[in-house]
């Protein structure tokens, strides 16, 4: 698939082979403009709307994290450039898609490219077709523990489930259900269904998604209408549930 890039470095000869490297190797990159500074490269990224961004981490007058950081709400896939390692836990800590080291390796840069390809077509999948999951299996029972013995729900009728401290809210149709267990156990009690944890509070039914709208990590609407936060670690957990 076509994407679009931009590249923000500070150093005019690595955003040269960088760019010369993407028109040669990786044809379906078209790179939408450069930035040598974060200032300037916000500029861009709000006039922009990219696929991907290929980013330096260290440069004048601050470094790549505090770009980031001043876009929470991102829809592009950062992929970082630079001759230290040592910001590898970062950039992890930043949803980065690929961590390229200076000097470029070639195989390297187009292995991350195929891999935001990947991602921005799963993407693309959520958003413009009928949602079909992978594992659609819900035909089962879970007990839910009570002071005075315990409940029988059948697992299709759960919509999503939501952590509250060590208690969980399960949310049917028409009813909300409180259970003296942590959001953990249910993960692990629904694991053999299509239970998709997308944030650290939200436990989904990935049968009752019908819309994902992207972003950082993105959300989903379920069938209820209820709109649910999709963290940025857990968004690649929930694409991997739909074709």
């Amino acid at each position: 698939m076509g994407l679009t890039a931009l590249i923000i470095e500070d150093e005019a000869n690595s955003r040269e082979i960088l760019r010369n490297y993407l028109a040669k190797y990786c044809k379906n990159v078209n790179v939408l403009g450069e930035a040598a500074t974060i200032k300037d490269g916000l500029v861009l990224l709000k006039k922009n709307n990219p696929d991907m961004v290929f980013l330096d981490v260290e440069m004048p007058y601050g470094n790549a994290f505090d770009l980031l950081d001043q876009l929470p709400d991102r829809t592009f896939e950062t992929i970082f450039v630079t001759a230290y390692n040592q910001y590898a836990m970062d950039a992890l800590n930043h949803h980065a898609a690929y961590y390229l080291m200076k000097p470029v390796d070639i195989d390297e840069l187009v292995k991350s490219v195929a891999y935001v390809a990947e991602v921005k077509e799963r993407e693309n999948a959520l958003e413009d077709k009928i949602l079909t999951p992978v594992i659609n299996r819900v035909d089962g029972k879970i007990t839910l523990p009570q002071q005075d013995g315990f409940q029988v729900l059948n697992v299709a009728d759960i919509l999503y489930c939501k952590a509250d401290d060590n208690y969980t809210e399960i949310y049917l149709e028409n009813q909300r259900l409180v259970v003296s267990k942590t959001l953990k156990y249910f993960e692990e009690a629904l694991s053999d269904f299509a239970f998709a944890r997308i944030h650290k509070s939200y436990l989904v039914n990935v049968n009752e998604v019908v819309k994902y709208k992207k972003g950082k990590g993105g959300s989903v609407v379920i069938s209820n209408g209820k709109e649910l936060l999709v963290s940025a670690s857990r968004k690649q957990q929930l694409l991997s549930y739909f074709e």
